[in-house]
């Protein structure tokens, strides 16, 4: 009750006023509609977020696959001899790698941020179509 007191002396209008112009607007009809508005541009909002994080994990999902296969395709398999010396410098090489990522991130941009987000798809293999626009 005192901020219904104190909301009505500083808009200097009656207490009667101001609990009139609440009551209305409580059992107004359009209420409803403003709060499904308010609700379906939230939700929107929510939907364009999620698309994005969908996006960017097909991203990750697709460089990974990609350097994987590369990798596998041009790195040779290592002698017996040289095994244990490979793997004691892992660690190593390891460390390394995460500076290097950490460096990447920091500068930006990042990967996602170079990448289109209409790139058209690619034709099917084997065929010298250009895709349609």
């Amino acid at each position: 009750m005192n901020a219904l007191a104190d909301y009505s002396a500083r808009r200097d209008v009656s207490l009667s006023l101001v609990a009139e112009a609440a009551i209305a607007s409580f059992l107004s009809p359009d209420a409803e509609e403003r709060k499904e508005a308010a609700i379906t541009r939230r939700l929107d909002q929510i939907d364009r977020r999620v698309q994005r994080v969908e996006r960017d994990v097909g991203i990750a999902i697709e460089t990974l696959a990609l350097f994987v296969h590369f990798w596998l395709s041009s790195t040779p398999v290592l002698p017996e001899s040289v095994r244990a010396e490979a793997r004691a410098k892992g660690p190593q090489r390891y460390d390394r790698f995460v500076d290097a990522l950490g460096r990447r991130l920091s500068k930006g941009p990042q990967l996602r941020q170079e990448i289109a987000a209409n790139v058209p798809a690619a034709p099917p293999a084997g065929t010298d179509e250009l895709p349609a626009r």
